[in-house]
């Protein structure tokens, strides 16, 4: 193989650097910001999947009540979420990012994007359409597999 190597070394070598780099990224951007990963996590939940509930939030990240809890209300108090009623049912609430907590996850998506935007304007223009080219292939059959 002359020190090339096959597809699947490839995008494992790739998916652990990327991911490396963009957890590294994130952890700096949530210490940055004053809050912990599950709390910068949370923000993350709701900005990807809009509002949801407390009890959404305890499953998603297999955390007990108490915890869930703890964690919403410190981000309410920091203005990044604030609790609203369901509009299903009144008693039922509610959390989801504010105007705040938007501007913070939009901020860390623009500096991961930033690191993206570096790695690709030192490729030269042929490797650029090459690395084009491949990754529109991979993110189609990914989101094909998604689907299935």
């Amino acid at each position: 193989m002359g020190g090339r190597l096959d597809l699947k070394q490839a995008l494992h070598a790739w998916m652990d650097l990327a991911i490396h780099r963009s957890i590294r990224g994130w952890a700096h951007h949530a210490k940055a910001s004053g809050l912990s990963m599950p709390q910068f996590s949370i923000l993350m939940q709701l900005h990807h999947h809009g509002h949801c509930g407390i009890s959404d939030i305890r499953e998603r990240f297999e955390i007990t009540a108490a915890a869930a809890s703890q964690h919403v209300e410190n981000l309410v108090q920091a203005g990044l979420i604030e609790r609203t009623e369901a509009l299903e049912d009144r008693r039922v609430r509610q959390i989801q990012l504010t105007h705040k907590g938007h501007s913070l996850i939009e901020k860390g998506i623009s500096e991961r994007h930033a690191w993206m935007d570096r790695l690709a304007e030192t490729l030269d223009e042929k490797d650029r359409d090459r690395v084009s080219s491949a990754l529109a292939v991979l993110t189609e059959t990914a989101r094909k597999l998604e689907r299935s």
